[in-house]
């Protein structure tokens, strides 16, 4: 926010962007860290999804111009660690992660409730094809791009039967990728009533009772929790038929014990893959998916009201009472230098 109050734009090193934001989406997670259900580093910029737009950059070796719209990969590594090298670059020994870092670490223009930020030097980009809209783009480089990162771990099943455990934004692209990747059926379950239009609408089966549970039990092949409850895995674990395999997605936070035994995974042989974040590849893979199926779903619908940066503190009010699957906030251009 220095940009916008004092007019200074900060020179940038090599392979850096300066980019500004077009237009932000609150994360639950930065929910959690305004209410103290997550810890992190003090002062910060939080805000970590956004399509924003590039003003400078010193990559001559891209094909980068003024005035492109991006998307960022959230976590910035280094490319050469043993994670990095096995495809894990999410837990690169040398992470970086944007809208999480301490002010004083890098350029300090880390986090999207901004004007403006600096994109490090190894942070992978993507162009924003112009079928995309700025409301849809905003969440790409989180939950989207999450999305396909579980979706590289789900098999291709014939006649598939699928569900998955939160009705949030993630749930519901995780349903649409699921049935674009050829799942005949695919439950969702929440706890939002007016939440199941969308449901309905990305390719889903809205589940708000046990009915379908009982009947469903032993037939799923792949459920995938996204609501961050643990109470529900034991739900998942009765519908997975033998051999199935349960995605956990949403727990990260530190209140997820699980009431399980071993015997229920051992005796129906089933796999258990947590995942976390994504590698670049899956940002690619995200604008693409979207880009793709941009007509099918109504991605544009999704989106709840945008306020003004100045507005945050209420803005983050409105996202925690979970009415919409995303808010969005967009800094007073009047006042941002581009």
């Amino acid at each position: 926010m220095f940009a916008a109050q004092t007019g200074f734009l900060p020179e940038i090193g090599p392979g850096e962007i300066l980019v500004k934001v077009r237009l932000a989406s609150i994360c639950m997670s930065d929910v959690h860290t305004i209410t103290g259900h997550r810890i992190e580093p003090t002062p910060s910029v939080l805000g970590h999804e956004a399509v924003v737009e590039v003003v400078a950059h010193r990559r001559p070796e891209s094909d980068l111009a003024i005035g492109d719209r991006l998307t960022f990969s959230v976590a910035d590594c280094c490319g050469k660690c043993e994670f990095c090298l096995k495809g894990l670059n999410q837990k690169c020994v040398k992470l970086f992660k944007y809208g999480h870092a301490e002010l004083n670490n890098g350029s300090g223009y880390n986090g999207c409730y901004a004007t403006h930020i600096i994109l490090r030097r190894g942070t992978h980009v993507v162009k924003i094809p112009d079928t995309i809209s700025d409301r849809c783009a905003a969440p790409i480089n989180c939950s989207l791009a999450t999305t396909m990162c579980a979706m590289e771990y789900v098999p291709k099943i014939k006649n598939g039967r699928a569900f998955v455990q939160g009705d949030g934004i993630l749930g519901l692209y995780t349903s649409a990728a699921l049935r674009e990747y050829g799942f005949e059926t695919v439950y969702c379950s929440g706890m939002r009533l007016q939440r199941s239009k969308f449901i309905d609408r990305f390719g889903a089966i809205p589940i708000y009772n046990d009915e379908i549970l009982v009947e469903e039990a032993n037939k799923i092949d792949v459920v995938v929790e996204v609501c961050g409850m643990p109470d529900v895995v034991n739900d998942g674990f009765r519908m997975l038929k033998p051999g199935g395999l349960y995605l956990f997605l949403g727990m990260v936070h530190p209140h997820s014990k699980l009431n399980i035994t071993g015997e229920q995974i051992v005796r129906k042989c089933l796999t258990i893959k947590g995942i976390h974040n994504y590698a670049p590849r899956h940002l690619d893979q995200a604008v693409q998916f979207l880009d793709k199926t941009i007509n099918k779903y109504p991605y544009e619908e999704l989106m709840g009201p945008t306020y003004d940066l100045s507005d945050l503190p209420y803005a983050m009010d409105v996202a925690t009472k979970k009415q919409y699957s995303r808010v969005l906030v967009k800094p007073n251009m009047i006042a941002s230098l581009s």
